[in-house]
């Protein structure tokens, strides 16, 4: 009896070993499943974010080209008249190649200026370059395009050239008959833009007459001067290149005509920068942004030919 009670408890002993055995192989096995599931996922992830940096490289490396990219969506832009005819092509073509609308608002120079700074529109548009106090703000100033500024007269008046110093004695009320710089004996009648336009603060500025011109009529508008010029035989005015026709007559100052040519080169006196103006202080959006980029790209210099200025050296 007692050897088969020791029998028994052996045998039983050995069934307990042997299922320890047994549980320890499992655990083993659950352990490597669990060690290559997590290798497993850990390669995946790893060749997810490979793809997203190299998605996100690739992205990065097309904006730099200078590719324009449908973005949609909307840009506000207010200020200088005398870029209405570039900023009515950049709309034109800009919104045909992002699918973004540029929205314009003609105000002026000083009003587009005063409306970034207030935050009431995305950019800003000057046909002057910034003053001192107004970059001191936190404003920057982005040269998009070179334009000449023409001095005008009426078809009818015979003088063909002057000086930059009998531009200003004209401007001044130094000089009051047309007799006086070789033209016919008539008062002049002086026209200009209004205060706060980047028009005459280029031309004044150029001419050293800043806050000293003496005008008959101060219009709003580019359009109104070269109007009010070619239905007075004894006018002078001032006018965006851009914007002349052949209602007017330009005229050569100090014998250089005023041209693409030489504008660019520097050779005619009277001419001014066509800035783009972002606020510092607010962040652009990503539309305004690209907008902006492709404007001072090479690939806008076609457009600003055609808008008849000069485009920047790149």
């Amino acid at each position: 009896m007692k050897a088969k009670k020791i029998l028994a408890i052996a045998a039983a002993a050995l069934l307990a070993v042997s299922a320890l055995t047994a549980c320890g192989g499992d655990t083993t096995s659950g352990s490597s499943e669990s060690s290559a599931s997590e290798s497993s996922t850990s390669e995946s992830s790893t060749s997810e974010s490979s793809a997203s940096e190299s998605s996100a490289s690739e992205s990065s490396e097309s904006s730099a080209s200078g590719e324009v990219s449908q973005m949609g969506g909307s840009v506000s832009t207010d200020g200088s008249t005398s870029m209405e005819h570039l900023m009515g092509i950049y709309q034109e073509v800009y919104t045909e190649l992002s699918g973004t609308t540029i929205n314009y608002n003609p105000t002026g120079s000083g009003s587009g200026i005063t409306a970034v700074t207030e935050g009431r529109c995305d950019i800003g548009l000057a046909s002057r370059d910034l003053k001192e106090e107004e970059a001191a703000t936190g404003l920057t100033g982005h040269i998009v395009a070179i334009d000449g500024i023409a001095v005008i007269v009426n078809p009818e008046n015979p003088v063909a050239d002057l000086s930059v110093e009998q531009i200003k004695q004209l401007y001044t009320g130094e000089v009051t008959n047309w007799s006086e710089v070789g033209g016919n004996d008539g008062e002049v009648v002086v026209i200009g833009r209004e205060s706060g336009s980047g028009t005459r603060d280029g031309f004044e500025e150029v001419v050293d007459a800043a806050d000293a011109c003496v005008y008959n009529q101060e219009l709003t508008s580019t359009g109104a001067v070269i109007a009010a010029v070619a239905s007075n035989p004894n006018a002078i005015g001032y006018a965006s290149l851009s914007a002349v026709d052949d209602t007017i007559k330009t005229l050569t100052v100090g014998g250089v005509e005023c041209s693409e040519e030489t504008i660019q080169s520097g050779d005619y006196a009277v001419q001014r920068n066509f800035v783009m103006v972002t606020n510092d202080n607010e962040e652009l959006s990503a539309e305004a942004e690209a907008f902006l980029n492709w404007a001072l790209s090479e690939d806008a210099d076609e457009y600003v030919r055609e808008a008849g200025c000069v485009p920047i050296q790149h």
